[in-house]
Order: structure tokens, then C-alpha cells, then sequence
């Protein structure tokens, strides 16, 4: 098999076939195993070249015998049978007769299913062999947290009721006491390897960030801390999460650490982990402002024996103040981008500091903090108890205290609150600033910029995970269970970010929700004749995106009525 560009003759864009040549009758002929997609020229017909050449590979690949297979699909109730290889005599019943028993959802398991399998994951658990219910027990449980995030116990009722899939609980605890450190390490490495084959290229830029995930828990323990919660659940035991992505958004790894961690130092443990067991170089990291510290910084240093240079969003605010006076001179700025943003560059300890100002961002900055202010006077007008505004959270850092003297025969000295206008002057002097440190100097100033302004991918990847698949809260005690969750759920956001990766390539851009959402229509009636006990399968009508998928992913749509 090989990957054939075709172009059109009343078409800029170009048909990117997996294409197969075989011998018929003495000659060689050229058969179109599957047909990819239309793009235009350059990084969009590129990245649609290398999900060919992926999904040529995973073609090729299995059409070779392993040493161990992967787990048969679960058996939902009807093996689809060809109706044409059935009497139509069998078909012959009354309506009067008819009862439906039960409506299935099938677009979950046909399409994600079979992503499931392409990505390996039935073979991260040891020994497949000896524990292939707790391998099937895995993959149900993820597909149900692609289709209906909840509890372990929740996805098993849900299983039941929605896809006709029978799994027992007490299977699904086992089966996550099987998924250790090895196994989560397989894990990772199998989802970079199966990232890295959408690119024709190895990958060069990584994000980075990192989030917390609460418990429904006030104990704590070795793992489960109480930290700095980014959900505001101060007092709940928590864990922290890394993760990185491409570009695209696209998975690369994850780890997890103790909850009282702060976010700025998971960064050099992540990186030592992926420089040890991952094949990376010349690779670029983009974090945020989180990151920036100075024992990053120097640490980031060594790691320039594997060629990785860094863009971390830097507090700019908290610079010396011979820098800051350097920030804040307009004169020191040159436009670039079209005018629409002007950048200068300092030098700060041997790195480069480049700080961007963009008038829409300026904007944005002052809109906000002026609606943040009226709010903030609003509540002074309810309530002068210092009580409530003592903390530094938001924007209560634009108030301040006063000796209150209004009062001249009071015998005690008391305290008044009030707007500190001083400091929302100087704040607004920052305005539409953002400021970056690298030690890459390849790249142009653009290239930093647009690099760093892409990490909104990493932030939509947590909001992904947070509310599309509810990783949070977590239920699990035990540390073990906890992490099993977490390869779990990270397994359920691989499958959601690449299929989105190849609808959007092959057909449009659609948002996990809405693919969802079109999966779960896909359903079928089984219907039940009582008068000679017969049961039937009959599929529903589906929406036109469903097509699209089942279509780009080379799965059969069943339409007509089958018997079970």
C-alpha cells in the first residue's frame, strides 16, 4: 500500500488515497483502499498525509499475526449477521406482534471502540493472557467515560441500561489494582508513539501546565494533600496533574503528583521523565507564567544536552526594577504583525525576555478590571466590615486601610476601608502587556509569540478532562485506585482529542460534545415478537455528521433490520 495525492482539475485542493496494486490478469492495477480526505496546499495537505500514512501503518499492522491479540469488542445483544444470508421468511411478522425491549447505543463502541483498539490500549495491562476479562473490563469502562462521565459504579448501571453491556463492579476494582506504575508508563509511551505517527516530523513543541483534582474527602494522606486548589476546594484533599500536548492539542503524557506540590515544580520532573524514556529532540516546551521560577530556569539549562529550549510566561510585574522601567518606556517597542502588535526584548539573566503589547489585549485588560472594580464597590456599599475584605484574592488588592478620624470624639483609633487609587493607576499602566523568557534563539519574535499564545490548546485540554470526561472529583482512597482513575480518564481524552484530530482533517472541525453527541444517536431498537419469540434489531435514522465519522473511520453503518 502506498499514499497517492491526486489532483483536480477544477480544484485547488488535493485527494489525499491510500491506494493498494495488485496483479489482476497479468496487469497492474491500482485499487483505492481508502479515501482520506481533500486539502489545500502545504501544513493542511500535510497533516492529512501523515494521518494517512498512520492509518496505512495500522492497516498493515493488522494484517500481521501478534504474539498476543486484542480482546474481542464487547457483545452487545446482536452479532450483526448479513440479512441477505437469512430467509426473508424469518423477516415475515405482524406489527400487532412487536414490542420493543430495548434501545442500544452503538456509535459509542463502533467508532471509539475501534480507536480504542487502533491505540493499543487493550495491551497495557500485563499478561494478556491470564486476565482478558480485566482487559474488557478496560475497555468498557473507558468508553463509558467517553459517553457518560460518572462514577465506577455510575458506568456500570450505564453500561447496562444504555449499551446492553453486562460488567460486574467488584471485575472493574480488580481490574484498576492491575493498572501500576508500569503499566501507566506503557501508557504514556504507547500514546506518544501513536501521537507522534500524525506527524511527518518527530514532534518539536510540547505545552505544558498543570491543574489540581479534588476529593469528595477531608482526609488527607501521602498523595492526597491539601494544596493550592485551582477549584477554590481549600480545605479538600487534592492531587496535582501534568500534562502535556501538541500544537494540535493532542496528547503526548501526563503525571501525577501529591496534592500540596506547587505547580512550578512539576515541570523538571515531567521533563526528566520524558527525557529519559522518550525519544525527543529539538523539542521546544511552552508553559505558563506558573512555571516561572528561577530554579526552572536553571534547571531547564541541563536539559540542553537533548537540544530542548523553552518559552515560559514570565511576571513581568515582579522584574527588578531597573527591567520594568525598560517594560514600561514606549520607546523601546517596534511593531510587528501586521501593526497590531509591538514587542521589545531585554536581556534577563542570560536569557532573552521578550515582552509583546497588544491594544486588544490593552482593552481587555482595562475591561476587566474596571467591571472587577465596580463589583468590588458594590460590596464596600454593602458591607464596611473589614472582616470580609481582608483577603488579597482578585481584585480586593485595590483596597486599602485608613485611619478613620471622622469621628473626632471617639476615644479609640478606628480603621476604615477604601478604593486605593494609586494602585489602579499603576496597574493600568501594565495594560496589554505580556512578557515571555526563552533560550531559543532560532526562533523570530512572531514564532515566540504565536508559540506562546497557542497555550489556550494545554488550558481547553483541562477543561476537557475537568468537565467533558468530570475526572473530578475523584471518589478513590487508595493511591493505587486514585492513579488507575487518572490512566483511565486519560486514556477517555486520548480517544476524544484523536478522533477529533481525524474529523476535523477528514470532514470539518467539530468539538468533542458535538461528535459525542452524534455518536450516542447512533442506536438501535431491539424489538421482541411475541408470538414466536423472535428478536430483531433494527437500526435508528442517524444525523449526517454520524455518517461522516462512520465513513472516515472505514466502519460499516448498518441500516436495515437484522435478526439476533
Amino acid at each position: 500500500m502506498f499514499i497517492r495525492i491526486k489532483k483536480s482539475r477544477n480544484s485547488p485542493k488535493r485527494s489525499v488515497q491510500i491506494v493498494e496494486s495488485r496483479r489482476e490478469s497479468g496487469k497492474v492495477k491500482q485499487k483505492i483502499v481508502k479515501h482520506m480526505g481533500t486539502a489545500m496546499e502545504g501544513e493542511e495537505l500535510e497533516s492529512l498525509k501523515a494521518l494517512a500514512e498512520s492509518v496505512k501503518c495500522a492497516m498493515e499492522q493488522s494484517g500481521q499475526l501478534p504474539l498476543f491479540k486484542d480482546p474481542a469488542p464487547a457483545t452487545l445483544p446482536a452479532d450483526r449477521r448479513t440479512v441477505s444470508t437469512i430467509p426473508r421468511e424469518s423477516f415475515d411478522v405482524n406489527l400487532l406482534d412487536i414490542e420493543e425491549e430495548k434501545r442500544v447505543i452503538r456509535g459509542i463502541h463502533d467508532i471509539y471502540g475501534k480507536l480504542y483498539d487502533e491505540l493499543g490500549f487493550g495491551r497495557i495491562i500485563a499478561n494478556p493472557a491470564r486476565n482478558k476479562r480485566s482487559i474488557q473490563a478496560l475497555r468498557e469502562i473507558v468508553l463509558a467515560r467517553v459517553a457518560n462521565p460518572q462514577s465506577k459504579r455510575g458506568s456500570v448501571l450505564t453500561l447496562e441500561e444504555n449499551f446492553a453491556v453486562h460488567l460486574d463492579l467488584n471485575l472493574v476494582y480488580r481490574m484498576m489494582d492491575k493498572i501500576g506504575d508500569k503499566e501507566i508508563l506503557k501508557l504514556n509511551k504507547r500514546v506518544y508513539e501513536k501521537t507522534k505517527t500524525l506527524f511527518k516530523e518527530k514532534i518539536d513543541l510540547i505545552y505544558f501546565d498543570a491543574t489540581t483534582l479534588y476529593f469528595e474527602s477531608f482526609n488527607e494522606d501521602a498523595f492526597r494533600k491539601n494544596g493550592y486548589s485551582k477549584d477554590g476546594k481549600f480545605k479538600q484533599p487534592q492531587v496535582v496533574l501534568a500534562l502535556m500536548v501538541t500544537e494540535e492539542g493532542l496528547p503526548v503524557g501526563y503525571k501525577a503528583f501529591s496534592g500540596d506540590t506547587f505547580d512550578g515544580h512539576t515541570l523538571i520532573p515531567t521533563l526528566e521523565e520524558v527525557k529519559k524514556h522518550y525519544d525527543l529532540n529539538k523539542v521546544v516546551y511552552v508553559a505558563d507564567a506558573g512555571m516561572f521560577n528561577r530554579d526552572n530556569l536553571e534547571e531547564l539549562e541541563t536539559l540542553d544536552e537533548h537540544e530542548i529550549s523553552y518559552i515560559v510566561g514570565a511576571r513581568i510585574k515582579n522584574m527588578p526594577t531597573s527591567i520594568k522601567e525598560k517594560i514600561l518606556n514606549p520607546e523601546n517597542y517596534k511593531e510587528i504583525i501586521n501593526k497590531d502588535i509591538s514587542v521589545a526584548t531585554f536581556e534577563y539573566e542570560g536569557k532573552k525576555l521578550l515582552v509583546s503589547y497588544s491594544p486588544k489585549r490593552a482593552r481587555k485588560d482595562r475591561y476587566e478590571r474596571e467591571k472587577g472594580i465596580e463589583k468590588l464597590k458594590r460590596r464596600l456599599e454593602k458591607s464596611k466590615s473589614l472582616k470580609g475584605h481582608l483577603s488579597n484574592q482578585g481584585y480586593r488588592k485595590y483596597l486599602r486601610l485608613r485611619k478613620d478620624d471622622t469621628d473626632k470624639d471617639a476615644k479609640s483609633c478606628k480603621v476604615a476601608i477604601e478604593l486605593d487609587e494609586e494602585k489602579m493607576e499603576e496597574d493600568a499602566l501594565w495594560d496589554g502587556l505580556k512578557g515571555i523568557v526563552t533560550n531559543n534563539d532560532e526562533l523570530s519574535d512572531e514564532a515566540l509569540i504565536a508559540h506562546y499564545a497557542n497555550l489556550w490548546q494545554v488550558e481547553e485540554s483541562f477543561r476537557i478532562t475537568k468537565h467533558d470526561l468530570r475526572v473530578r472529583p475523584v471518589y478513590h482512597y487508595k493511591e493505587s485506585r486514585v492513579k488507575a482513575h487518572l490512566a483511565i480518564s486519560f486514556m477517555a481524552y486520548t480517544l476524544l482529542r484523536h478522533l477529533e484530530h481525524r474529523v476535523r482533517l477528514q470532514y470539518k472541525k467539530l468539538s468533542p460534545q458535538r461528535i459525542r453527541k452524534a455518536l450516542l444517536g447512533v442506536q438501535e431498537s431491539i424489538l421482541y415478537d411475541t408470538r414466536n419469540d423472535k428478536r430483531f434489531a433494527l437500526p435508528s435514522s442517524v444525523s449526517i455528521e454520524a455518517e461522516k465519522i462512520y465513513k472516515l473511520m472505514g466502519v460499516k453503518m448498518h441500516r436495515k433490520a437484522y435478526l439476533l
